[in-house]
């Protein structure tokens, strides 16, 4: 999957082929008719005529006999055409690129780089006045060209094309990517720091010092253990940072949606020496960092974001293999780290600095560094006005595939630089950029040697070591802070202990567990909120619907014979520990599924009206087809199956069992034999509410199975019952029929679920 360019795609030029006007001839003198002499004057057009039809019968052969040779070479040719070329550089060749503008001689080692379109907020006054820090404004073609502010220096699109820097050639012109030109400029002027900030923000006490370690070496840096997130869990490759500052509600642009309702805090914590936190991520108040499903889905009407996260609680760590989403709104990044400042060009605005922290964060396990994230170090505020979804649709596709894919890549290489350029390379060919981002990488990269920058040395990889087990002494624990979330419109008590109590043990239970969705309404208006609402409790949850939704992470899927694509979906989950089906028709409590024994099978077995026995005598063709395809599958099962199956069923061959199967659970143990039995099907079409009962029933005896779904409330599918009120019960594990097509219709079901879950007022 390819993320978003910032540009629209041009189409293709146009072939125009050059019609020739064809004359007719002359008549001319009657010619002699004799056979020979008429064959002896159009000879050549004779054998042209016959070569031409033995042509066009060639084509027909081959496409006819050899037709799949044919195309495989067409293929193999047209991908060694398409393929990205990798960008060969002679790095001792690369010359130093000097200032000729009136700042040639300027040093400064502490750097704040901002872009800037519209004339000097109020924000960025401040900002100039912070003591010791030269701030540098990079326009763009939004900028007025009269933009001036004392104290600082402004590079307008003109200086910057002055500047000799091969970056300029990538740059789009109205973007905020051009601060790439800044980053080169402060490096070439004695930068050992740099600040990468947005001009919406004020720094706390005008100090950048106050939480971030400005200093690494030497007098005045803090030599000091720094507190860090467990590595116990090799396969959490990302974290919620907020939550260690107080705001578990909260999530920052960039997370996966997937993740969302991961919002327990820490078990315990490890420790780090401090000396190599090369990036430190600084939390913002006010209007954090979020996306814009959190700030369309979240915003309490007209009204201003100013969440406040609690500025006491220690700074925290990343482990190699752990990443945290990272901004260019308030970012510190010491000489180290200068090369993980490149803001890539080929992919959306709100994407460019996300990619940017996750590639930097694995380049930057080949030095041994890693990242911090520190308390408030900003108040940035919000302007009632936020970008579109579209403008950061890809990370909510990509950002989980992105993760896995840094964490397991490993390089041969021996210097930083190779590292980068062959990662960036990976990347474009993994479809994360494009190769406009391979050749800015290159660009980048030289410039950086042109400017001076010293490549920093390798270290070993921890990634590839064995794990070290953490004894109880190397635990450290902290609790944060659960400050009241007043932007969500809840003013949490003491109460809330309890909620976040029982969450934790809802999760403990399923956190394991797969949620498989089937959506029959539009995916467009739902798709997150049904991810918002089950994806706080289960593992994931895979969405299924009759079309395709690449932008929302929705699969292709057919009800009627849904059955056939979840082994496949079983494959990709080695490790769950089973997997839930649900329709969206229908609600599952799961504060009441505690007690279930997540061994064995679920199904509405106990429910008379979604489970029964039917007479195929009397009934449509539909039934009589069905039961002569279930006899089928039967006598080609295993004796076990079948065994399983016929001590249950009547013998009465003219009765069907039939079941809704809107709800139900396969836990691990039998994830092998339900494959078996869809591969016994075959491409026998039998419905989805004749195969899963034939299924279950083979798999194992009813008396086996946990009855926690008898309880149900299921009533049929009339217009009447659906979504009333008096319907629904937060006491029993499952409600059908309920209908969500709109967010309204969600807000209504979230607000009567809350009777259960009082923490799902937050999603609201």
């Amino acid at each position: 999957m390819l993320v978003q360019d910032r540009s629209t795609p041009k189409s293709p030029k146009s072939h125009v082929r050059a019609l020739h006007s064809l004359h007719p001839h002359r008549f001319s003198e009657p010619k002699n008719l004799d056979f020979s002499t008429w064959f002896s004057e159009n000879l050549y057009k004779i054998v042209t005529i016959s070569l031409l039809i033995a042509t066009v019968a060639a084509i027909f052969f081959i496409r006819n006999v050899s037709d799949t040779a044919v195309l495989v070479s067409y293929e193999t040719k047209a991908k060694i055409l398409e393929k990205i070329q990798f960008p060969q550089i002679n790095w001792n060749s690369v010359t130093l690129v000097s200032d000729k503008s009136s700042y040639a001689f300027f040093r400064s080692e502490r750097w704040i780089i901002v872009s800037v379109s519209n004339y000097p907020t109020e924000s960025l006054r401040k900002l100039v006045k912070i003591k010791g820090w030269q701030v540098l404004a990079i326009g763009n073609s939004k900028t007025p060209s009269d933009w001036s502010l004392k104290g600082a220096i402004f590079l307008s699109l003109e200086q910057q094309a002055n500047l000799g820097f091969r970056v300029v050639d990538h740059l789009p012109y109205d973007s905020f990517v051009r601060k790439n030109v800044g980053y080169l400029f402060a490096i070439q002027h004695g930068a050992q720091k740099i600040f990468d900030v947005d001009d919406r923000g004020d720094v706390i006490d005008n100090d950048l010092g106050k939480h971030f370690d400005v200093e690494l070496i030497g007098e005045g840096a803090r030599q000091e253990i720094i507190l860090q997130y467990s590595h116990e869990n090799p396969n959490r490759t990302i974290v919620n940072p907020y939550i260690h500052f107080g705001q578990r509600s909260v999530w920052p642009r960039g997370l996966p949606l997937e993740n969302v309702g991961d919002i327990g805090r820490e078990e315990f914590y490890t420790e780090v020496f401090g000396g190599k936190q090369f990036i430190q991520q600084g939390i913002s108040n006010g209007l954090p960092d979020v996306d814009s499903v959190f700030y369309f889905t979240r915003k309490p009407g007209l009204d201003a974001f100013d969440i406040r996260f609690d500025e006491h609680a220690p700074k925290v760590a990343l482990p190699q293999g752990t990443m945290v989403p990272l901004n260019s709104f308030n970012t510190l990044f010491h000489s180290s780290a200068f090369w993980g400042l490149m803001l890539p060009v080929s992919v959306s605005t709100m994407a460019s600095d996300v990619l940017r922290g996750y590639w930097a964060q694995r380049l930057l396990w080949e030095l041994g560094g890693y990242v911090v994230v520190y308390p408030p170090t900003v108040h940035r505020y919000d302007r009632i006005e936020s970008y579109p979804f579209a403008e950061e649709k890809d990370l909510h596709v990509n950002v989980g595939r992105l993760l896995k894919f840094l964490v397991s890549w490993r390089s041969s290489k021996h210097r930083l630089f190779e590292k980068i350029l062959e990662l960036s390379y990976v990347m474009a060919e993994e479809g994360f950029w494009t190769e406009k981002d391979v050749k800015f990488t290159a660009a980048w990269l030289q410039d950086l040697l042109a400017v001076g920058y010293q490549q920093p040395r390798l270290m070993s990889l921890e990634l590839d070591r064995p794990s070290a087990s953490i004894g109880h002494g190397d635990r450290k624990e902290f609790i944060p802070q659960k400050l009241p979330s007043v932007h969500l419109g809840v003013e949490e008590t003491g109460t809330v202990n309890n909620e976040i109590g029982n969450l934790i043990r809802w999760r403990k239970s399923f956190g394991n567990v797969v949620l498989i969705m089937y959506c029959s309404g539009p995916v467009e208006r739902t798709a997150l909120e049904w991810r918002l609402l089950y994806g706080r409790i289960f593992r994931t949850v895979v969405i299924l619907s009759e079309q395709k939704n690449a932008d929302l992470v929705v699969e292709e899927g057919h009800l009627d014979y849904i059955y056939k694509q979840l082994p496949n979906i079983f494959s990709r989950f080695t490790s769950a520990e089973g997997f839930v089906f649900l329709q969206d028709n229908t609600i599952l409590n799961y504060w009441n599924l505690l007690q279930a024994d997540m061994s064995k099978l679920w199904i509405t077995n106990k429910v008379s009206k979604s489970w029964s026995t039917v007479s195929t005598s009397g009934n449509s063709d539909w039934f009589s087809k069905q039961a002569d395809m279930v006899k089928k599958v039967v006598s080609m099962m295993p004796v076990h199956f079948q065994v399983s199956y016929k001590e249950t069923i009547s013998s009465d061959q003219q009765l069907l069992t039939v079941c809704s199967s809107d709800v139900f659970y396969i836990p691990r143990r039998f994830i092998t034999d339900f494959t078996d039995l869809v591969n016994l099907v075959d491409n026998l079409e039998i419905h989805h509410k004749v195969a899963i009962p034939m299924f279950i029933l083979s798999m194992d005896s009813p008396q086996n199975y946990d009855p926690v779904l008898r309880r149900m409330i299921y009533e049929e599918n009339h217009p009447s019952s659906t979504n009333s009120t008096t319907s629904y019960s937060d006491k029993v594990p499952a409600v059908h029929p309920w209908n969500v097509s709109s967010e309204q219709e969600f807000i209504k079901l979230i607000r009567i679920m809350a009777a259960g879950d009082p923490l799902l007022l937050e999603l609201v």
